[in-house]
């Protein structure tokens, strides 16, 4: 969870130390990626693009009434499938780690690989949210960290070495819009829209402390235009965060999480965008009422917050 403040602003969330995002991914409803309803004719669990999922046999006995996640217990997770293997990051704390395998079943016995920790001290704490994607034959690892400081939360973005999402990595830009280069920010996603890259993040906005973002990107890793906000609603006054995208059916389909972190009404709403539209005019986009995803006392689910999307290997399902 984060605790975001600043002394002109109330604290609506605890204190450090504490557990990021709770279930954290849309696994908390029993899936590990869906496609929404809005978007295709029926969820697809990940699961069935690779297979039945195999369950040591404590699991099995323990499937009634509980649920454990099948991938990962971290949070924030983010997930590749390319060249054979699925690639997976969570948040966890002073470095970025990533799990590979070929199969979902075994991505939970995966040994680890630490493919970014950074020795600059005013950017090597509370490294949260890493996301990873391919642009030409090199692959962009962006990550909000700080100093130790939350409210010094700023996004950067590595670069590989060679075609290789595990690596290695070297430090390559921080991403600051002009408008906000003094401004804490959270969660960067990136979304491609009609040819064109942008930054979609979590920070200083008029709506929200964390409110969702979107700013122009030249390149992988250039900042090239000022963020706009997106008055996103999301059923509380407090976050907007963790924005994902789909691109489906002729429109953009940006996912976000809402409310606050360390509580179980934590959840998922979803505003979309004609391919055709400029994603920096925030009138572009329809808000979609109601969350996507949320609490369900009577399935003992709370929390169903950050997630991220990926495909099946033959890359028709999300």
């Amino acid at each position: 969870m984060r605790t975001q403040s600043r002394t002109a602003l109330p604290r609506s969330r605890p204190p450090r130390p504490r557990p990021r995002r709770l279930l954290g991914v849309l696994a908390a409803l029993g899936l590990v990626l869906v496609a929404l309803s809005a978007v295709r004719p029926a969820p697809v669990a990940a699961a069935q693009a690779d297979g039945p999922m195999t369950r040591p046999a404590a699991q099995q006995a323990a499937a009634t009434g509980t649920f454990r996640n099948p991938l990962n217990t971290g949070p924030d997770p983010f997930m590749t499938y390319w060249n054979g293997n699925y690639y997976l990051t969570t948040s966890q704390g002073s470095s970025i780690r990533m799990w590979r395998s070929p199969s979902l079943s075994t991505l939970l016995t995966a040994d680890p690989i630490t493919v970014w920790a950074d020795t600059d001290a005013s950017r090597n704490r509370d490294v949260w949210a890493p996301e990873f994607y391919r642009f030409g034959d090199r692959w962009y690892l962006y990550y909000t960290a700080d100093d130790g400081t939350d409210d010094h939360h700023r996004i950067y973005v590595a670069e590989s070495d060679r075609d290789d999402p595990a690596g290695p990595y070297h430090f390559k830009a921080k991403l600051v819009p002009p408008n906000h280069a003094a401004d804490f920010a959270i969660d960067p996603g990136i979304l491609q829209h009609n040819g064109r890259l942008y930054l979609a993040y979590s920070g200083i906005n008029p709506y929200q402390h964390n409110g969702l973002n979107i700013a122009p990107l030249s390149n992988p890793y250039t900042v090239s235009g000022d963020a706009v906000a997106i008055n996103a609603a999301g059923g509380c006054p407090e976050v907007r965060e963790g924005p994902e995208f789909l691109y489906r059916n002729g429109r953009t389909w940006m996912t976000y999480s809402t409310c606050d972190t360390g509580k179980p009404d934590y959840q998922v709403w979803m505003m979309s965008l004609p391919s055709n539209a400029d994603p920096l005019v925030p009138g572009n986009w329809t808000q979609h009422q109601g969350a996507v995803f949320s609490r369900a006392d009577d399935h003992g689910v709370f929390g169903p917050g950050h997630h991220a999307f990926f495909t099946s290997p033959d890359g028709t399902q999300d």
